[in-house]
């Protein structure tokens, strides 16, 4: 497993901690209390700020964004019993496959 990956997995193991924790001293405890819909909200957001970080061209903000948005997807990951690991094995399957393929393949 890669540092990155391992980065991954312990912040995932982190998260999936916080769920039953007391929603009052936890925000992803309250995340996971509320969720699917607090989630998705969360990930809704960040989404558009990654997206604006990324139209104003402002580099740090795409970094600080995009890392606000990859946490709030760890959660919804853990909310639906998924792993890290799990988008990474994905990702391998698609390697060296052309993108345009890929998409073929899914309409069919």
């Amino acid at each position: 497993m890669s540092g990155s990956q391992d980065a991954l997995e312990r912040l995932a193991a982190v998260l999936e901690s916080r769920r039953g924790g007391d929603p009052d001293a936890s925000y992803v405890a309250r995340l996971f209390a509320r969720a699917p819909d607090a989630i998705l909200k969360k990930i809704g957001e960040e989404a558009t700020e990654t997206v604006m970080a990324a139209k104003d061209g402002d580099r740090a903000r795409i970094v600080s964004e995009t890392a606000d948005l990859w946490f709030h997807c760890l959660v919804m990951l853990a909310h639906y019993g998924l792993k890290p690991g799990d988008v990474i094995a994905e990702l391998e399957r698609r390697e060296g496959v052309s993108g345009l393929a890929e998409k073929a393949a899914r309409r069919s």
